[in-house]
């Protein structure tokens, strides 16, 4: 019971540290993996077969074999490496069969995903980063992997709010989200002053065991902070996507805001119709600078995709190999692209197939039909069942999402967007053994 208590809080606080920090989400998975194989010599627990076993494993040796093939197979294989990862969706599917844990890992990455947001909008307000070339990405290394994380999370917390249980929120359970705006804020200030990485890893660690505690304590007032937490993230992750410029980002949370709708009551598309009307006529510059496909970046993304079809046409069975479009795509630009170069082809699908072939398209395709069709099918169970059912429908929307935004965008190759996505592929699978009584 202790080992799976353990696992259940670094579970947490993997979710907690996947938008802030990949080495801390890192440390977490590792350490959740060596407490799982505890528990499976100590035959506390069971690795059972799910449906999603046959592409993962598909998936996964192609992209070895890909590699081996590649122009530079010890490049191409050290680029493979973001395969260990997949472990968090077996972690998550095994520990998250109880829909109080379920409640409680989400919770925490609400807590995550409010310090990212908060922290992409002090990079607005505070650093300044307010252009295309100098987006706020708050925690995170790239803008682009923080809109990505961002919509995520915007949309988990409306199906939480959508489906999850009416609460009403207390002023008094504000605490926890204050405590982490304010820690965002003393970072921020902290860093415009020059105070270096020290007082982000004490944050990054003092959010850490927040999650820990959160997801352990049976003490009535922090769980109703847990419950106030998506009536913050809401707002706070939607403001810092409209201020990352970012449109693919933006495109996969309408989506996924349209999935959480439609599965809530389809009347609520009118409600974001509204939303979205709204937002043009106020018309903020972030916005409506963006709001052009003629612009050097989207031009760019068209020749980029027609490389990447001429890269299929030349090597249509092996690809490429992982991690080599910045090599190859020279010998495959075409004149008119305004960029020499690319690291990848900004379209999971064509990243895929170029760097891998065909059936590694494939593979990735029967991986993904799985894991919604599961998400679909727990999710419109969700919708009679009790308000506990409301994590499938946030995997279902935030997985839509994800893939949406990665026609445009090479999402999947951000290391905190697949372990969001692994994570929120996890819940319905795990809604699913908690039925079953596994």
């Amino acid at each position: 019971m202790r080992l799976q208590r353990a696992q259940l809080g670094l579970l947490a606080a993997l979710a907690a540290t996947i938008p802030v920090s990949v080495f801390a989400a890192e440390i977490a998975l590792a350490l959740g993996v060596l407490v799982f194989a505890a528990r499976l010599l100590r035959r506390e627990a069971r690795l059972e077969p799910t449906p999603l076993d046959p592409p993962l494993l598909a998936f996964a040796v192609w992209t070895l074999l890909a590699a081996s093939f590649a122009a530079n197979p010890r490049a191409a294989h050290e680029d493979t490496k973001e395969l260990v990862l997949f472990a968090v969706f077996y972690l998550a599917a095994n520990v998250l069969s109880r829909a109080p844990d379920r409640e409680r890992v989400l919770a925490a990455l609400l807590m995550g995903g409010i310090a990212l947001g908060a922290s992409m909008v002090a990079d607005h307000l505070v650093l300044g980063h307010d252009t295309l070339a100098r987006r706020p990405s708050g925690f995170l290394g790239h803008w682009m992997s923080a809109s990505g994380v961002v919509m995520g999370v915007l949309v988990a917390a409306a199906a939480r709010l959508a489906l999850g249980p009416a609460r009403r929120p207390r002023p008094r359970d504000a605490w926890l989200a204050v405590a982490l705006l304010a820690g965002v804020g003393v970072v921020a200030l902290l860093d415009r002053a020059g105070a270096g990485v020290l007082p982000t890893r004490l944050f990054v660690a003092a959010l850490a065991a927040g999650a820990i505690a959160l997801a352990l304590s049976g003490r009535a007032a922090v769980r109703a902070a847990g419950d106030l937490l998506p009536w913050v993230a809401l707002p706070v992750t939607a403001w810092a996507l409209v201020i990352s410029q970012t449109r693919n980002a933006w495109v996969g949370a309408v989506v996924g805001l349209a999935v959480v709708a439609v599965m809530r009551a389809p009347r609520l598309l009118w409600a974001l119709a509204a939303t979205v009307a709204v937002l043009l006529l106020v018309r903020p510059t972030a916005v409506t600078s963006r709001l052009t496909i003629t612009d050097q970046s989207s031009v760019d993304r068209y020749y980029q995709w027609q490389a990447g079809v001429d890269m299929i046409m030349d090597k249509p069975v092996f690809g490429q190999g992982p991690g080599m479009i910045l090599t190859a795509y020279p010998g495959y630009r075409w004149p008119e692209a305004p960029n020499p170069d690319t690291p990848h082809l900004h379209n999971n699908a064509l990243q895929i197939a170029a760097t891998r072939g065909l059936p590694g398209l494939a593979f990735f395709a029967w991986w993904m039909v799985v894991a919604l069709a599961t998400a679909l099918a727990e999710a419109r169970r969700a919708r009679v069942d009790s308000p506990a059912g409301w994590p499938a429908v946030a995997a279902l929307g935030g997985l839509v999402a994800i893939l949406m935004a990665g026609m445009f965008e090479y999402n999947l190759g951000d290391s905190e967007v697949l372990m969001l996505a692994l994570l929120l592929t996890s819940l319905p699978f795990a809604r699913r053994r908690e039925r079953a009584g596994v």
